[in-house]
């Protein structure tokens, strides 16, 4: 293969001839070859917007000239383009601050932007930390990164798929509001409602999954730019940071500013443990729904079987003609996934010591495998299962009419007790409610069939 050779502070080292990345990048890669798992892009391209907006700030204020202003805008431009993609080599498994990342970005910039620069006849020459990384530390343009990356992939990955899925279940309820079927408590038989109405708790929990996420994700959009290494804005501009959250709006078209207070910005990571936790809650709520799902469409001839879901693929390589709820399953699974990631955000943020929390990397690395894992197993299960869910009225009328709980109905009128005796002696003797009421003298056929009635029993408060 072949080199060339580059220089930073601790001397000369070898990259690839055909890489644009710089001294630091090299010795990162060369050091940390710990796992498969990569600096996510989205943090990268989260970087190029800052590097973009760090650039035309640096030049407002009279830091930076005109001509690298605009060489590094169209380096980033290209990075945020997804062009350099491959420069981008290292682990997630480097320094807790990210240095090596921020630096990644600052040396394939400089490349770029030189080229660039010696493509329009320039003499001028751009420096990855003079000018790239102006105004900025590692400390601080990392964890802006990291709140960029988080805010994106929340509003514009994961609520739209969020949307899709709710959308789908509120159909769902609303097709299925008259179709009345036994409700079932503790695993075991309960009063009725509607299938629909089921299906609405559904709902529910993503209207309120939606409304947590989008509450906590605004406390991401305070940014530490302008903190510098430890928080005191040493060598930037005291505007800097305002103006780069103001520029950074511009191009993400969000709405963020610089943090108040630049020492708990570097140090905490509070907000994005908050905004995870909400996701969690989403993915708790989808727990509970992929397990009902596939309760209520288990079987096909020995299992509770009220609903039936697409048949997918095979589900045995040995039994044949078996179909198993897939889609819950995949779910399901990645729902542990996001439950364990959240156990490793809040014990990383927890570990800010002194100036600076240095366990950044692993925090927005599982943030943004939980949202992507969420979105795209939404997607999936909405696609491929949810939109196909059709009742089975066969199943569904039987079980209503061989439950013991519609006895409850009868609880006004003969008391709790009475009422027990009659399910029990049903239950024990292997007849209905009605012929054990009967056999009890406890009402007449006229009184129990005015009483029982799963309609009223629905929608007890109804005039």
């Amino acid at each position: 293969m072949d080199y060339r050779i580059e220089k930073d502070t601790l001397g000369e080292i070898r990259v690839p001839a055909d890489k644009i990345w710089g001294a630091q990048t090299q010795r990162s890669k060369e050091n940390f070859q710990i796992g498969t798992e990569k600096m996510p892009v989205e943090i990268i391209r989260a970087f190029a917007i800052l590097k973009k907006a760090a650039a035309i700030t640096n030049n407002k204020l009279g830091k930076l000239s005109e001509t690298k202003a605009k060489a590094i805008v169209s380096a980033a431009d290209e990075i945020i383009a997804g062009k350099w993609d491959d420069e981008f080599p290292l682990v997630v498994w480097q320094t807790g601050s990210g240095t090596q990342s921020n630096m990644n970005v600052n040396e394939v910039i400089a490349h770029r932007a030189n080229q660039l620069l010696e493509e329009q006849g320039s003499t001028e020459r751009i420096h990855p930390n003079d000018d790239v990384n102006k105004s900025q530390s590692s400390n601080d343009t990392f964890p802006t990164a990291l709140h960029v990356a988080a805010v994106e992939a929340v509003e514009d990955y994961l609520l739209p798929r969020l949307q899709l899925l709710k959308n789908t279940l509120k159909e769902k309820s609303e097709s299925f509001k008259d179709i009345i079927k036994i409700g079932r408590t503790h695993l075991q038989d309960a009063t009725p409602l509607t299938l629909g109405q089921e299906i609405s708790g559904w709902h529910h929990m993503l209207v309120k999954s939606e409304k947590m996420i989008e509450v906590t994700t605004e406390f991401l959009k305070e940014l530490a730019i302008g903190g510098t290494a430890v928080g005191t804005g040493i060598n930037a501009h005291p505007k800097f940071g305002d103006m780069v959250a103001e520029e950074i709006s511009t191009i993400t078209g969000k709405t963020f500013t610089s943090s108040v207070n630049k020492f708990h910005a570097l140090t905490s990571h509070d907000e994005i443990v908050t905004a995870h936790g909400a996701i969690k809650a989403l993915a708790v709520d989808l727990m509970k729904i992929a397990n009902d799902v596939r309760w209520l469409a288990s079987g096909p001839r020995s299992g509770i079987g009220e609903i039936t879901i697409p048949e997918n693929e095979p589900g045995s390589s040995i039994m044949p003609g078996k179909v198993n709820p897939t889609q819950s399953e995949a779910l399901t699974m990645v729902v542990t996934q996001v439950v364990g990631n959240d156990a490793t955000i809040a014990f990383a943020a927890s570990q800010g010591n002194f100036e600076l929390n240095v366990f950044k990397p692993v925090i927005i690395y599982n943030f943004l495998q939980s949202v992507r894992l969420l979105a795209d197993s939404m997607k999936s299960f909405n696609d491929n299962c949810a939109v196909g869910i059709e009742p089975n009225h066969e199943v569904l009328e039987r079980n209503l009419e061989n439950s013991l709980m519609l006895v409850t109905a009868l609880n006004p009128y003969i008391g709790y007790e009475n009422a027990a005796k009659i399910a029990k002696k049903a239950h024990k003797e292997g007849t209905t409610l009605k012929e054990a009421a009967l056999a009890l003298e406890l009402l007449t056929e006229e009184k129990f069939e005015q009483y029982i009635d799963p309609k009223k029993m629905i929608h007890p408060n109804a005039e």
